[in-house]
């Protein structure tokens, strides 16, 4: 059929799904947006930092939509011991995420020092456990470290804890600046890099006065979005989707009060593969659109199309297809990225063979 693109199983490796009854609204938006896969971040209240806690979890988003496959997290955090990353592996957890104190939502309990955590890595790299690194470190007056430079400060990070681990399977998260575009490519096969859609949308001013826009790691400057939208039209087997749709409730998102910042996140899940699709047609790379939803980072994960393929087919739009203002279930609201806008895709089939 012309005008259409066919994808098999696509998979996002980075994602939010909240807890409690925005839960309910949030999951099955994973489907909605075209996916059958979600890598679940574990920054909940408490943050998931045992196996008991993930496996609980799982089974609780499960019933609210049993068609996703999801894949559980637990948090980087003292609590951790081997003992318990061994545990987690046996029960099919596959990762660990780090998030740098503070930096971003629910991370009061994140890591100060990672050499603290390398018994813990050593671990992970014996056994294959993937390291999730939010790659950021926390804003700093003193030693001028603020939002748009946190991400470049933390390379040396990502280098130095790769050095030490290099079978280590570690996930740069969703990259902003051609800087860690540049870092992970430098460093060898085992380490590996998400790209959000927004990030390949957005740019400073679109989150200067702009909340809804705003997100952590910020939109970085017009040369680094051409950074990543050039890895991803080079089709790099290292660098693949995961969205960090991350939802808030619109009073959270949109606030005038002086003494309460906004939260920061972007909720992209329920538009999510007709709008990487828009995009990536927007700068010439949709020849490239089903090894950046799917096959690389299923590769990356080790996580191989089955024998029950899910083809998603999309039909590009001539006059646009209105993106909602606002999603709701009971007393639950959310508003998508780009609310009232057009995409120029749209989803119209699911099949499973």
């Amino acid at each position: 059929m012309s005008g259409t693109v066919t994808i098999n199983s696509p998979a996002d490796f980075h994602v939010h799904l909240r807890q409690g009854s925005i839960s309910e609204l949030i999951t099955p938006h994973v489907r909605k947006g075209g996916f059958d896969l979600a890598y679940v971040m574990p920054n909940l209240k408490p943050p998931i930092t045992t196996t008991e806690q993930a496996l609980k979890y799982k089974v609780e988003l499960e019933k609210i939509d049993p068609s996703v496959e999801y894949l559980m997290t637990l948090y980087l955090s003292p609590e951790l011991t081997p003992d318990e990353i061994r545990k987690a592996k046996k029960a099919g957890i596959v990762g660990v995420k780090s998030y740098p104190r503070g930096v971003t939502t629910n991370s009061d309990g994140g890591i100060e020092s990672y050499e603290t955590y390398y018994p813990i890595f050593e671990i992970m790299q014996e056994i294959d456990m993937v390291l999730n690194l939010h790659g950021e470190v926390p804003s700093d007056a003193n030693a001028n470290i603020h939002v748009l430079n946190a991400e470049s400060q933390f390379l040396p990070h990502l280098l130095k804890i790769h050095a030490a681990f290099p079978k280590l399977r570690i996930v740069l998260e969703h990259a902003t600046t051609s800087a860690a575009i540049d870092a992970v490519k430098s460093c060898g096969p085992t380490v590996a890099c998400t790209i959000t859609a927004h990030h390949l949308a957005l740019v400073v001013d679109d989150w200067a006065g702009q909340s809804w826009n705003f997100c952590k790691p910020v939109a970085k400057y017009p040369s680094d979005r051409q950074a990543l939208q050039n890895v991803v039209k080079e089709g790099h087997p290292r660098f693949f989707l995961g969205s960090d749709s991350a939802p808030h409730p619109p009073h959270v998102k949109s606030t005038s009060t002086p003494t309460h910042a906004c939260a920061a996140g972007i909720y992209t899940s329920p538009i999510l593969l007709p709008l990487v699709a828009h995009l990536l047609d927007s700068f010439g790379a949709l020849d490239k659109l089903e090894g950046f939803v799917s096959g690389f980072g299923r590769a990356f994960y080790q996580r191989p199309i089955t024998n029950a393929h899910k083809f998603i087919q999309l039909r590009k739009v001539t006059e646009g297809t209105l993106i909602d203002e606002i999603y709701a279930l009971g007393n639950e609201t959310l508003v998508p990225f780009w609310a009232g806008k057009t995409l120029d895709y749209e989803i119209i089939l699911t099949e499973s063979k």
